[in-house]
């Protein structure tokens, strides 16, 4: 790395014409440049600059070395101008995990816009329901439900999204409508995990609360698998509001005991990182807020 760093303090003088212009440059003292360049010629047992009172002139070795420190020294300032640009605009490839389940036009409405004011930015977006490596898998955010409980991982609460037990009107027709939460208790579930009990917390009026243990007819570990067998009559599940609003503004799904709510599910955006994060995942986790708070 030293030898780096001289190698550019060497082409620093050719470009500049002397030891002190270079020293300007670098913010060095102008012995401190004529002590890198005898460390140079040192080291490659050449003789890299002539010196005279007036000026520096190349040898005909210096002149051939110089060319390939210009490169290095052009690369390097590529390189750093790259990364300017990735700190301070969004560009390159953005690559976003999010669960199966959530809706495409959130997604596009949110990060649509930040495309189209972009165009060095690109978007791999990776559908998974359960949890993947973030850093093995190069993903930059993820959007998780739920309690997040990896400490490696920098999770930031966004927004809790109400759950509703649903049922579709056909199966309603069949087991008549319930008014109480133990009458779950002889409906068929359709739970979301593929353990065959689950537990369900209930809040209804006064504070009141129920507590149910219900044994899952169909159990599976995909929230639009739920809710396919929900829509076919199967019997009830739990789904999250903001998915399935224009379901039932449809009425093809039903919103059984409305006065009594399950606990809200937590939405999060998740890094592998706080700090030094660059533009296109700064700008896409505020579009990816606003749009999940709002939604």
């Amino acid at each position: 790395m030293e030898q780096l760093k001289r190698m550019a303090v060497f082409a620093t003088v050719v470009d500049r014409g002397s030891m002190v212009a270079a020293a300007e440059v670098l913010g060095m003292t102008a012995s401190a440049v004529s002590q890198q360049i005898r460390k140079l010629e040192e080291s490659t047992q050449v003789s890299l600059l002539h010196r005279t009172t007036r000026k520096l002139t190349l040898t005909e070795a210096g002149a051939t070395f110089y060319q390939s420190c210009a490169q290095v020294l052009a690369l390097a300032q590529q390189a750093e101008q790259r990364l300017a640009e990735l700190r301070d605009a969004p560009v390159g490839e953005l690559r976003i995990a999010a669960p199966v389940g959530l809706p495409g036009k959130l997604l596009s409405a949110a990060l649509a816009p930040l495309l189209g004011a972009h165009p060095g930015l690109s978007l791999r977006l990776f559908f998974h329901d359960e949890k993947i490596d973030l850093v093995e898998q190069r993903i930059d955010l993820a959007i998780r439900v739920g309690h997040q409980e990896d400490s490696s991982l920098v999770a930031r609460y966004v927004v809790d999204w109400p759950m509703l037990l649903c049922v579709a009107p056909a199966y309603l027709a069949r087991c008549g409508w319930i008014t109480t939460p133990q009458q779950l208790l002889g409906l068929d579930w359709i739970g979301l995990n593929t353990e065959r009990a689950q537990y369900l917390l209930l809040r209804g009026p006064s504070a009141s609360e129920e507590r149910l243990r219900l044994e899952s007819r169909i159990a599976c570990n995909n929230i639009l698998a739920t809710r396919q067998f929900t829509l076919a009559g199967m019997g009830v599940s739990l789904q999250p509001e903001p998915e399935i609003r224009e379901l039932l503004a449809r009425g093809e799904l039903l919103n059984l005991l409305p006065e009594w709510r399950p606990e809200p599910i937590g939405l999060y955006i998740v890094t592998p990182r706080r700090d030094a994060q660059p533009a296109k995942v700064r700008y896409a986790i505020e579009a990816l807020r606003q749009h999940l708070q709002a939604f």
